[in-house]
């Protein structure tokens, strides 16, 4: 799962990146000339992977990752918009994270002079409708091109396209973006190959002051309350001492957390607010060798989730041996959980839930 974060200059963006992937990214002249993305893989935290390891004695224990990617930004491009090389980047990530600034620092001053990261936030919104705008407007420039050429077992679904692609333009031009967009099921297979990023899950992180951290749930429910919108999720914490706190030795970090009353690592919060966004969930495989999580959407089949693990499990799946990791737990071993009951067999057609210990069963 790649997530990428973007938002204007001076806005601390690679200080939270620096926290949530524990990297150490320069934060003081990121810039887009000659700069490359920077990028962090974190590993998700998952306590049921400690304990599932207890009981099968694995030779490694694997979680699940998320790769973060933090865009370059320049005070230019950013005043004109986000540059193309990196629209490109952020079209490639599952879902986007919007860092706007609402911390006070006359050394750094804001590119707009003042702070308001509602303002910030709306005007970044526009710069992704622009682009969705812009591509759209090429696509059915050449959909014009074709239509001229074309045969006419090809003009039906040209036409259907060129139609489709109107609906969703006539509502970015009302300033709506493609999330929040009413659009038919067909619509689905386009928006899937244009990657159009107002269409992408978004997270809108308000970096705050460090003096504003013991207001984190007031500032948050006035966030939840002006930018509640569907696939729209808000978060507020300070990158400077995030980024500082999770360079530290765990024990130390999790002392100082506990007397500045700052709760839990955004590397933990931002996984599970993301997970909550994309509607993410994790099975979990263990034997002598290894001890896994999986990340898979919610209401995916047993098929489709074997074939995250190998194309060849799915091609040849036969069936699913599969038992809740709570019961796993209770029970202390497979062969426990078998004369118990909880072990059970699925066929393809299971909907995978969260936690599920999963063994698959396959013949190519």
């Amino acid at each position: 799962m790649a997530i990428g974060i973007f938002g204007l200059p001076r806005t601390g963006k690679t200080s939270i990146f620096n926290a949530v992937s524990r990297g150490h990214a320069e934060t003081s002249s990121f810039r887009t000339s000659g700069g490359q993305p920077n990028i962090g893989v974190a590993k998700v935290p998952d306590i049921r992977l400690d304990k599932l390891a207890e009981i099968s004695k694995p030779k490694k224990l694997t979680p699940a990752e998320v790769e973060y990617i933090d865009i370059p930004t320049s005070p230019d491009a950013m005043a004109k918009g986000i540059g193309g090389e990196f629209l490109n980047v952020l079209q490639r990530c599952e879902s986007l994270i919007m860092v706007c600034r609402s911390f006070e620092n006359a050394a750094v001053p804001h590119v707009e002079d003042t702070i308001d990261p509602y303002r910030d936030a709306e005007s970044l919104e526009m710069e992704l409708m622009f682009s969705d705008l812009a591509l759209l407007e090429r696509r059915e420039h050449r959909i014009g091109t074709q239509l001229r050429s074309a045969k006419v077992s090809e003009r039906d679904a040209l036409a259907k396209e060129k139609i489709i692609i109107g609906k969703i333009r006539e509502q970015l031009e009302a300033e709506v973006p493609v999330r929040e967009q009413d659009l038919p099921a067909e619509a689905r297979p386009l928006l899937e190959n244009f990657q159009l990023l107002s269409g992408k899950p978004l997270m809108i992180v308000f970096n705050i002051d460090e003096d504003a951290v013991d207001r984190t749930a007031e500032i948050e429910a006035e966030m939840a309350a002006k930018l509640d919108k569907p696939h729209v999720s808000t978060v507020a914490l300070s990158g400077k001492l995030e980024m500082e706190l999770a360079g530290m030795d765990p024990a130390e970090e999790a002392e100082f957390r506990e007397s500045l009353g700052v709760g839990e690592p955004s590397l933990d919060r931002m996984i599970r607010v993301s997970y909550d966004l994309l509607g993410l969930i994790s099975f979990l495989t263990t034997g002598p060798d290894e001890t896994r999580a999986w990340t898979i959407r919610k209401g995916i089949s047993a098929v489709d989730a074997a074939g995250k693990i190998h194309s060849d499990i799915q091609r040849g799946f036969i069936r699913a041996e599969i038992v809740s990791y709570e019961d796993l737990i209770s029970t202390g071993s497979i062969a426990e959980a078998r004369k118990q009951g909880t072990f059970r067999t699925e066929g393809k057609t299971y909907i995978m839930q969260d936690g599920d210990v999963v063994n698959f069963l396959f013949n190519v």
